[in-house]
């Protein structure tokens, strides 16, 4: 598979994964981790996921601090699994923040666009990994079956991909 049909494929797998797990390495050493909303509507040409975070967070404080995170997504009933890695930063563009803008992002952003909490991050992605199991659980459940009483690994437990962007 060649880096454009990897990148489509990584693509495929987060589009319709609503939360990602957003992990930062806090003030303390430690890493923190939490849910946060995929902004894009598509990978973008620069190759970057888009997430809205209140200004005063922890999470935007970390980014300023230490640019390096990872967003982990997981489809568990599709089997699909993605971890990507890369360099966040806060960018302050309202045609940004208003392209990708929903009537859901009010519950957090009740000012809008414009609200004041609100910081735009990009997330531009340096590599990603996934994995992609038969989404047919009992076709894998079986492949797993048949392989333990073989006594062998499992053949086919779906597609592992890595992707690098830059």
């Amino acid at each position: 598979m060649n880096d454009t049909a990897h990148r489509t494929q990584l693509w495929d797998l987060i589009k319709d994964i609503h939360f990602g797990m957003f992990t930062t390495r806090h003030a303390n050493g430690h890493l923190h981790a939490r849910p946060m909303t995929t902004q894009n509507r598509a990978i973008d040409e620069d190759d970057s996921l888009w997430f809205f975070m209140s200004a005063g967070s922890d999470a935007v404080a970390d980014i300023l601090r230490d640019s390096q995170v990872n967003v982990a997504y997981a489809e568990p009933a599709k089997q699909a699994y993605v971890s990507v890695a890369g360099q966040a930063n806060v960018v302050d563009d309202l045609q940004r923040k208003q392209a990708l803008w929903s009537r859901m992002d009010e519950v957090w952003f009740p000012g809008g666009p414009t609200d004041p909490d609100l910081t735009l991050v990009r997330v531009r992605i340096e590599h990603a990994d996934y994995w992609d199991a038969p989404s047919n659980r009992l076709v894998l459940l079986y492949d797993m079956a048949v392989s333990a009483l073989k006594g062998e690994r499992p053949k086919d437990m779906g597609e592992r991909g890595h992707v690098d962007m830059r």
